[in-house]
């Protein structure tokens, strides 16, 4: 793979060259949040949801903004140079810097943030997921988007060595989401997905996929938990997240999703509203 271009903490350079010191607590303590924000057609798309999450993150773990919006604006602008009219995720990261010595304790005064971004192509989506359930191990602040993400790693690793593309994590006989994904499930005609809060990272696909159902009464919606058996049963379940949109999921545990002829294949509702999406998606692109 050909060197891509990466900002680090106030310089240019590459992936091949790109160092961070060994004091950083984001090497150190997983110590630092992330964000990936996909690119349609070398445009930005979410971007602002994006970033309020990211000022959200920072802000919960007390590290102070490093860059203002249009700083960030034109490291992506400069990303994004050899991605005209292709589909791309720009990942950026922020950690606590790096002080020495080691301390578990955060530093005082603070070091300067560590800040690096780089972008990446998208690679296609396959027509359907399958799946499996796991214990959520995570831990009770999931809300952050840490980069401290061992559980997900470890949960989707398992998915891996079975043979299928996602972990689906229960808490308590409650599904919550994937280990790189939101979870929507279509039970009784409504489109169930479980409420926002500490337990779950709250992705902008799906919010942004809530608001666009709202908006257009596409489909009756509930913020509410669904059981394991509920999600068994359901008629249709899907993914989300901001490089695969809306990802039909045709089998959990083995067993097919839905019932009758359509079971194991991506449902009418699904379909519907991944339209839906692929338009919001056009509307929101600048004119070339």
């Amino acid at each position: 793979m050909s060197a891509r271009p990466v900002y680090l903490n106030g310089e240019w350079c590459d992936t091949a060259t790109a160092q961070v010191s060994v004091f950083d607590r984001g090497y150190l303590f997983g110590d630092g949040v992330y964000e990936v924000i996909p690119a349609f057609g070398g445009q930005l798309f979410g971007l602002e949801p994006h970033m309020d999450r990211l000022s959200r993150s920072l802000r919960e773990i007390g590290i102070s903004e490093p860059l203002a919006r249009q700083d960030w604006q034109e490291i992506f602008d400069r990303l994004l140079e050899d991605y005209a009219g292709r589909d791309a995720a720009i990942y950026l990261q922020v950690t606590r810097g790096a002080p020495v010595p080691r301390d578990h304790a955060w530093p005082d005064p603070a070091t300067a943030p560590g800040v690096m971004a780089t972008v990446s192509p998208i690679g296609a989506r396959s027509d359907g997921a399958r799946a499996i359930t796991l214990p959520d191990q995570r831990w009770g602040r999931c809300d952050i988007k840490s980069i401290n993400l061992l559980p997900n790693t470890m949960a989707r690793q398992k998915a891996v060595e079975q043979g299928v593309d996602e972990a689906i994590l229960v808490r308590d006989g409650l599904v919550i989401e994937g280990s790189a994904t939101n979870l929507f499930a279509v039970i009784g005609g409504r489109l169930v997905t479980a409420p926002t809060g500490p337990q779950m990272l709250a992705g902008i696909t799906r919010g942004l996929l809530i608001d666009l159902v709202r908006r257009e009464g596409l489909v009756e919606l509930d913020e509410s938990y669904i059981t394991v058996s509920a999600l068994r049963g359901a008629d249709e379940v899907f993914l989300t997240s901001s490089t695969k949109d809306l990802w039909p999921v045709l089998e959990i545990d083995g067993e097919p999703v839905g019932q009758g002829k359509g079971a194991g294949r991506p449902g009418p509702v699904t379909r519907h509203l991944d339209g839906h999406f692929q338009q919001l998606k056009q509307s929101q692109r600048r004119p070339a």
